[in-house]
């Protein structure tokens, strides 16, 4: 069971099998207003900057972290795995970084944060080898196993085995919501070799995707067995998270976020 914590007001959730400092924030807890009430990390949304820069303040003093660390990417909805190291800090608010849709480290005080509103994020870390990870994995990226390709990351850079790192799966739109067209539901069929997957249920010319299962399907078969996965959907509760179809886009964006 991922735990929630409220810490002046801040919400976020947290996974047991994690066990360094991460966060699955919510949308609750900061002062920006209007669509993006409240805890919007969003910085490209049309929020208020200086709304926005208080939320960030307000969460980093939550988890007792230093703004300049967090380590963001301009996110394309592939399977890109950007390595980061401590030079890549202070850049929160650049108009200029690099594209990719995961991020890892072995570098201690470098905290990576990705972004969603329905997504999956995905966090992981290896304690043995001390590398952590930062995943956001749309239908896109999850047709294009962006989890097997963060996990041979791990290993080819850092020398991880797959049973040693644990795997955070964090709230996101679940299958109960995900209507999409055949589209969706064949990429993510061809993606587990599986036909017909249990991912996926039909609906008459509709099918309900089930993308946490897709990444955790995808988790194991790379090797990872310490997989968490949350139960709750951004779309159903949609006055804690924000949800990009629930709002037709006019959204904020939570955030996940992990340091070693």
């Amino acid at each position: 069971m991922f735990i929630e914590h409220n810490t002046n007001g801040v919400v976020y959730m947290t996974s047991p099998n994690i066990k360094t400092t991460h966060a699955f924030t919510t949308r609750l807890g900061g002062i920006s207003d209007g669509i993006y009430n409240s805890l919007n990390l969003g910085k490209r949304l049309g929020d208020e900057q200086d709304n926005v820069k208080e939320n960030y303040k307000r969460l980093c003093n939550t988890l007792s972290i230093i703004e300049d660390d967090l380590v963001v990417s301009n996110q394309v909805h592939g399977a890109t795995i950007r390595v980061v190291s401590k030079d890549d800090r202070g850049q929160l608010f650049s108009h200029t970084r690099q594209e990719a849709d995961g991020m890892i480290t072995c570098d201690s005080d470098v905290a990576l944060m990705v972004y969603t509103g329905d997504c999956v994020p995905i966090l992981l870390n290896d304690p043995v080898c001390k590398v952590v990870g930062a995943v956001h994995a749309g239908w896109r990226g999850t047709a294009a196993d962006i989890m097997g390709a963060v996990v041979k990351k791990m290993m080819s850079e850092f020398g991880c085995n797959p049973c040693d790192i644990s795997a955070s799966i964090g709230p996101c739109i679940s299958k109960c919501c995900f209507e999409t067209d055949a589209d969706v539901a064949d990429a993510i069929m061809d993606a587990l070799q599986e036909k017909p997957s249990s991912c996926i249920k039909t609906i008459g010319e509709k099918y309900l995707v089930d993308l946490k299962e897709a990444n955790r399907l995808m988790l194991g078969r790379a090797g990872v067995v310490n997989i968490t996965v949350s139960d709750e959907c951004t779309s159903c509760l949609s006055d804690k998270y924000w949800s990009h179809r629930k709002t037709k886009g006019k959204r904020g964006s939570q955030a996940a976020m992990i340091i070693l």
